[in-house]
């Protein structure tokens, strides 16, 4: 009705007619408005928008909403479990509910709430709207029911008796326990706080002096209880420092961990993410029996280096079979031993494999301490790695033409999986081509997966790294476009690229 007002007016040219179709315009912008706090759902999930969103913060207690964008492929593959998580929470009456907002079209909320990068997930509680709280959970179903089943109720079961702790304890193959004389206190509400966001551990707290002399406590300490390994591990608070909720989360991680994990699918996501620095790898046959019984002395080993070294078993012939790539082995090569620097994926082997736990301890200090080099892979180089006009580098050969100080050498790092890579294969030929009369610069490329090198770690493909001629071993990341004329530019202008005109 406003758009065939807007186009007849103009036409009737009557001044009266005009003012008629502001008020029906004005009428219809009222109208709009009293319907734009109504809010729809989409399978359970809340619809919101800049005219419903204050509504909506209002009426539900805890509100959890999915900032998003249509396009993102990530929100796509959220949305369906985002959904079902909305469902359960709805069925089981919690007063938890899930929303979302499409950040590109609602470009104030989204501004408003500092949204960069989609999916953000953003918890506001009781209505407000200044301190959302960032979602830190696993984005799955249950994970998002779990995290919002801890915000909407107890974060942890208050135990009143030794009955009803014990039964606790049992009741799962891993629990938490914290032991506190203040509920109210300040450690008390610390250890609530962890027990809200590791949501995949179960959480009780006790006050009963009766409960802290049944597990041997005399003061505030959480208890950890597994069925697998030591049955109680205690962490005791702090009395000058409180409880540190990044130490005890992080304490609880590690010791959360079987002392000898299997890598196994189900347990590669603990093993990745217990931030442990060091990882120790057993590779063996598990249907051998002889190399099965190799796992006696290195689960004996594992005890003094908790928390510092993590102990993973790894079939060659199961699971593990995928990661012997990485490691440059084959099934053949088992029953052996490597152990993994974490932050920057350096290995290390011993010289000759010894199983005993004495010897596997002595290794892993020797690492430890820095007196042991990492063992880096290498392929071997192709009898025609400098005929063709792209130089083909391996780990043997790199370091005499990268730093050779009378050339400038420009090297691509790839993997041969990575589709960027193969995107820019043809423009690197191209520059090759281009130089190779050139007698100063060479143009060549190294298979990261298959060759490493002590001193550089290549964090993603393509890396693409300049090394001028001259002394000093020089190093320049390239960070330009990938094409021909931006690598020419950057190689004319000795490793930079030269700045635009304004």
């Amino acid at each position: 009705l406003v758009l065939s007002l807007a186009w007849l007016g103009p036409a009737l040219g009557s001044e009266d007619e005009d003012e008629e179709v502001i008020e029906e315009e004005e009428k219809e912008k009222k109208e709009d408005e009293v319907l734009s706090d109504e809010i729809k759902e989409e399978d359970n999930v809340l619809v919101l928008h800049e005219h419903n969103f204050a509504r909506a913060l209002s009426e539900h207690q805890l509100l959890l909403v999915e900032f998003y964008a249509p396009w993102c492929g990530h929100c796509q593959q959220l949305a369906p479990a985002f959904a079902q998580a909305a469902t359960e929470l709805r069925n089981e009456s919690s007063p938890a509910r899930l929303a979302k907002v499409d950040a590109t079209a609602q470009t104030a909320l989204a501004t408003e709430f500092g949204i960069t990068s989609y999916p953000t997930l953003k918890l506001f509680r009781d209505g407000n709207r200044t301190h959302p709280l960032a979602y830190t959970g696993r984005m799955d179903s249950q994970g998002i029911v779990r995290w919002m089943q801890r915000r909407a109720g107890p974060s942890a079961t208050l135990l009143q008796d030794t009955d009803t702790i014990a039964a606790f304890i049992n009741s799962q193959d891993l629990v938490v326990v914290g032991f506190f004389k203040d509920l109210k206190g300040e450690a008390a509400q610390a250890f609530f706080e962890v027990a809200a966001e590791m949501v995949d551990m179960i959480f009780g707290v006790a006050e009963a002096a009766e409960l802290f002399q049944a597990y041997g406590l005399s003061a505030d300490t959480v208890c950890l209880f597994k069925k697998f390994d030591e049955r109680q591990t205690n962490f005791p608070v702090d009395l000058a420092q409180g409880l540190d909720t990044a130490e005890l989360t992080r304490l609880l991680r590690i010791h959360s961990l079987q002392l000898v994990m299997e890598f196994t699918n189900e347990t590669s996501n603990q093993i990745f993410s217990a931030k442990i620095p060091h990882h120790m790898l057993l590779f063996l046959n598990k249907s051998s029996p002889e190399q099965l019984s190799l796992r006696d002395g290195f689960r004996a080993a594992a005890g003094g280096f908790r928390g510092e070294v993590l102990f993973v078993v790894v079939d060659v012939t199961g699971h593990g079979a995928d990661v012997l790539p990485f490691f440059g082995m084959t099934a053949a090569d088992a029953p052996t031993l490597r152990l993994v620097k974490m932050e920057n994926n350096r290995k290390y082997q011993m010289e000759q494999d010894n199983f005993s736990d004495s010897a596997i301890r002595s290794f892993i200090q020797a690492v430890l301490d820095g007196k042991v080099k990492p063992h880096l892979l290498s392929a071997e180089p192709p009898e025609d790695w400098d005929t063709r006009p792209v130089k083909v580098l391996v780990g043997k050969t790199f370091e005499q033409v990268a730093f050779d100080e009378t050339k400038n050498v420009f090297v691509k790092f790839y993997a041969p999986w990575c589709p960027h890579c193969q995107a820019m294969a043809a423009a690197w030929e191209d520059l090759a081509e281009r130089y190779k009369d050139r007698e100063d610069i060479v143009i060549a490329e190294m298979d990261s997966t298959a060759n490493e090198l002590e001193n550089i770690t290549i964090h993603g493909y393509p890396t693409l790294h300049y090394f001028p001629a001259g002394p000093g071993r020089k190093m320049v990341e390239f960070k330009g476009t990938r094409d021909v004329e931006t690598f020419s530019k950057f190689l004319e202008n000795g490793g930079t690229l030269p700045e635009e005109p304004p």
